[in-house]
């Protein structure tokens, strides 16, 4: 299976392969750098690689070019453009595999949800996890169900950010208004008396979505938990619910937390 692009900078070659493309990535991100915004970011990510300053529509713009500028793009060739990217020190190299992940992830087969969790665990930061948890992970997984069965020794796993990853991976089809909730509530179950702040903020994050869709189910699921929710998971759950019902559980939560 190959990815096929419109081209709109000039007529694919053959010698448009992994390389050239990881070239031309690099090319436009260092031309686009801000060393003003490299500073904050790197401050802000507290991220031990160097930066280059391109924000995120920028790294989106370079890598829709990358893809629309070669040939068809291939499964392995994609693989083989995102190790490279993510072996780099340079955080919008990292970045642009996540996202390329993201714009070509219908190329990814079931097995490949290995390498994302590869990545994942060795991501060390919520600005890689997130994409690739949320939305390469979840599309694996909704396209090829057999794998949420993956994602149980991931909720079990020693790492927080595959943990994190484990939850964020059922986000999609829950805030559709669909979804394994089961499972969900399930690896949030086991989750709920952690410290972690990434765990904490993960659990509350897909509650929150969920009410947009769902808001009894998660009044339901509150409601029972209230003694063991932390302050941070509790305030992201109910921010998007209907107000008589976020009212009705900040009262019970603050009379549980006296």
């Amino acid at each position: 299976m190959a990815l096929r692009r419109t081209s709109r900078k000039r007529t694919p070659s053959a010698n448009d392969g992994p390389a050239a493309r990881f070239a031309a990535l690099d090319a436009e991100l260092r031309r686009a750098g801000d060393p003003e915004r490299a500073i904050q970011e790197k401050s802000y990510l507290k991220s031990p690689l160097a930066h280059y300053g391109a924000s995120m529509p920028i790294i989106r713009r370079a890598v829709r070019d990358a893809l629309a500028s070669g040939g068809d793009l291939t499964r392995g060739e994609l693989l083989t453009l995102v190790r490279r990217l993510w072996a780099s020190d340079v955080h919008e190299h990292r970045m642009a595999s996540v996202t390329l992940l993201e714009e070509a992830g219908e190329l990814l087969e079931s097995k490949d949800l290995a390498v994302i969790e590869k990545m994942i665990r060795s991501s060390f930061t919520w600005a890689y996890v997130d994409g690739l948890a949320a939305t390469v992970a979840g599309s694996l997984v909704e396209r090829y169900p057999e794998l949420a069965a993956e994602l149980d020794g991931w909720a079990a796993d020693s790492s927080f950010w595959v943990r994190r990853g484990a939850m964020l991976a059922l986000l999609g089809p829950l805030r559709r208004g669909a979804g394994d909730w089961k499972r969900f509530t399930r690896y949030a179950d086991a989750m709920l008396d952690e410290r972690e702040f990434f765990i904490r903020k993960a659990i509350g994050w897909v509650l929150r979505e969920v009410s947009k869709k769902r808001p009894k189910r998660v009044r339901r699921y509150v409601s029972k938990r209230l003694s063991r929710m932390s302050g941070l998971t509790f305030r992201e759950a109910v921010k998007r619910m209907p107000a008589a019902d976020r009212r009705a559980l900040e009262r019970a939560y603050a009379a549980v937390q006296k």
